[in-house]
């Protein structure tokens, strides 16, 4: 058992001891000493903690501290009724506190309850009631603010964690402080209740007792019951104060003292004016002028004194900064930071900035955190953080979207505008400015907002700026999420599923494949727009093959298989026929006949002639089934899919294809045509 323990664990069976077994009144006196120490501690405590979480447990503390005082209380009114003799520290609060007097003791006693109860409680626990009300209801908001700063790269993983356990502490707190606040309340309420019932009791065993008059009696008695009630209450003041400095700090990492004095004596003016006031009312008015005017006085020097301290520190600040830039001047240029490469950048003309500031009303700075959601959902890799950036030497209304610092695509938007695109069944053609959807490259045309209602009735498909730039950014990401799949990325996902599968992972890396061979798998995978998200069947798969071999483009295809419900599912409708074409069995095995495998690989041998031929009927067969507006989908053998795939990829980029392998049984196919060498 630790030290605290015990300590704590004989703090709180203490005041269960002092509610039934009568103790003498020199334990008393010591356990009143202990008393009004930890008030004093957790006083201090609460005044000089920077934050509110600093003293995290302070709720329980208010129960413990005070079912102590309760005990106390109890003990000493047995004392008090009992032999008139509570001990030292009673006898001295009710004698000294109160001037030996009955009437100042009384009167004391009472504004000391006044002042807890109704001043320092009354407005501790409202302050509690409401703060707590605020921190809940502004929980989600303050959520949403971590996610974005973690989507957009502001902070880190470990600094996301650290911030979300910070705000549930905080929703904690606050919680139970509301809750608590109803101790110290209900232990002021309690003192004063138990001090009238002393005084009744105490002149009635004084009286019927111990053979005292009236007279005696009450004076006797009185005094001990408000030295009691002094002595139990000054803690619980203090306490009260600590609860009240909890819950009205501030959120800035200072102390209260440091922030306090910071604010009242930081403007000069303000003490000039005030030291002014003052020598003002001693010199005009009949109040003390040896007192107003030397207050005056201090305040004027004072605040002279710190203006002129302002402007030095000002000038010393001004010539920091001065030696400071000639410093960066005169040393050599560092180009390490000129060296990076943003993985994703989007750039944009002035013209489209307002879309970008959230404090013009725009919102495509949520639009991007939303596609890095959406993609990592839907192909469970996670992108890297996308910079967005103005760049003045583009025309106002134009974007570019770079890939690891090369520009890959644009596109051109017209900002008050919204671009009409013809799904293919509109009633009537609208009138507007030509031009094409940048993700897809299908016609359309830019229409006003006062266009906006008619296009939608005639059928138009119609997208405002931002879903435009949102939409072609998100195809881009899309497109070249394989290589911007790097190694740590790799890493982080095998982290990630060690936690739940550790035998999984510890089987397979660094036992059976090396991290860059994961990485090539998951690669081939993204590619082909196959999500990555189910990795426990995808390192399943390469565990149970990798053993026989390490060629990644086996372990894809081996890889793809088991994920063909998820495959079926992206390209296949379930209880519908779908229309595909089909490879030509001696054309899969001329193409296998042409396959040379090397230690770097398997690669194609075809003759040009031949290729050209297969080339020409994919584009056929392709045409046919983009004439009836189906997907292009090739069904091919298990072996021959992947050398295919390379085959037509550099001239097909949206051909799919799929071995029969990765089909499920329920869906049904038609094959349309079939891609011949011949």
């Amino acid at each position: 058992m630790k030290k605290s323990d015990l300590g704590l664990g004989l703090y709180v069976l203490a005041a269960i001891v002092f509610l039934l077994i009568p103790i003498p009144s020199q334990l008393l006196d010591v356990m009143l000493a202990v008393n009004i120490s930890v008030a004093l501690i957790v006083m201090f405590n609460a005044m000089f903690a920077k934050e509110a979480l600093d003293m995290a447990s302070f709720p329980t503390l208010l129960l413990f501290t005070t079912i102590f005082r309760i005990g106390l209380n109890a003990a000493s009114t047995k004392l008090i009724l009992t032999t008139g003799e509570p001990g030292n520290v009673v006898e001295t609060f009710g004698n000294f506190v109160g001037g030996g007097n009955l009437t100042v003791g009384v009167i004391i006693f009472i504004i000391i309850i006044i002042i807890q109860l109704f001043v320092i409680n009354k407005g501790s626990e409202r302050v509690a009631e409401v703060t707590a009300r605020f921190t809940l209801d502004a929980m989600p908001g303050k959520q949403m603010a971590i996610d974005a700063d973690l989507n957009t790269g502001a902070i880190n993983d470990m600094e996301a964690k650290e911030r979300r356990e910070k705000l549930q502490q905080e929703s904690n707190f606050f919680g139970a402080m509301d809750g608590a606040m109803k101790y110290v309340k209900g232990d002021a309420t309690a003192g004063l209740i138990i001090t009238v019932v002393n005084i009744i009791g105490g002149i009635a065993m004084g009286v019927l007792y111990r053979g005292m008059d009236a007279s005696t009696a009450l004076n006797h008695y009185a005094i001990l019951t408000i030295g009691d009630g002094l002595v139990s209450q000054i803690p619980s003041l203090l306490i009260s104060l600590a609860s009240g400095m909890i819950v009205t700090k501030g959120s800035k990492g200072d102390d209260v003292s440091s922030q306090i004095f910071s604010e009242l004596f930081s403007i000069p003016k303000v003490l000039m004016m005030v030291g002014g006031t003052l020598t003002f009312l001693g010199v005009v008015t009949p109040l003390s002028w040896y007192i107003f005017v030397p207050f005056g006085v201090v305040l004027i020097f004072l605040g002279n004194q710190i203006r002129t301290q302002q402007g030095m520190d000002a000038i010393e600040e001004e010539v920091s900064e001065a030696e400071m830039e000639a410093e960066e001047i005169r040393k050599p240029e560092n180009v390490i930071s000129l060296l990076q490469v943003d993985p994703i950048e989007l750039e944009f003309g002035y013209g489209i900035i307002p879309l970008a500031d959230a404090n013009q009303g725009g919102d495509l700075l949520d639009r991007v955190v939303m596609i890095r959601r959406h993609v990592a959902l839907e192909l469970g890799a996670v992108v890297p953080i996308i910079r967005l950036r103005d760049n003045i030497q583009l025309n106002p209304n134009q974007y570019i979207i770079k890939i690891k610092g090369v520009q890959v695509s644009e596109g051109e938007i017209l900002f008050d505008h919204y671009m009409a695109m013809n799904p293919g069944f509109v009633e009537e053609e609208i009138t507007g400015i030509p031009t094409f959807e940048p993700s897809f490259h299908l016609p359309a045309v830019w229409i006003t907002e006062g266009q906006r209602e008619r296009a939608e009735s005639l059928g138009y498909t119609v997208v405002d700026p931002p879903s435009i730039i949102a939409t072609h950014l998100t195809e881009v990401v899309k497109s070249h999420l394989a290589e911007l799949l790097t190694r740590q990325d790799v890493q982080s996902l095998i982290n990630n599923i060690k936690e739940t599968h550790p035998t999984l992972v510890e089987e397979l890396v660094p036992k059976l494949l090396n991290v860059g061979e994961v990485q090539k798998v998951l690669q081939n995978l993204l590619s082909e727009g196959i999500s990555i998200r189910d990795l426990v069947t995808i390192f399943e798969t390469l565990a149970d093959h990798a053993a026989v071999t390490r060629d990644t483009d086996v372990l894809t295809e081996y890889v793809r298989q088991s994920l063909k419900r998820a495959i079926s599912g992206k390209f296949f409708v379930t209880n519908e026929t779908t229309s595909v074409v089909t490879l030509d069995p001696k054309t899969e095995q001329e193409i296998m006949g042409s396959v040379k495998q090397t230690e770097q690989g398997a690669y194609l041998t075809l003759q040009p002639e031949k290729t050209k031929r297969i080339l020409k009927s994919v584009e056929e067969q392709v045409g046919k089934l983009e004439s009836m507006g189906k997907n292009p989908i090739v069904i091919t053998s298990p072996i021959v899919r992947a050398y295919f795939k390379k085959l037509t990829q550099d001239y097909f980029r949206d051909l799919v294809v799929i071995s029969y392998n990765e089909v499920e049984s329920n869906v049904e196919l038609q094959s349309v045509g079939m891609v011949t060498a011949e």
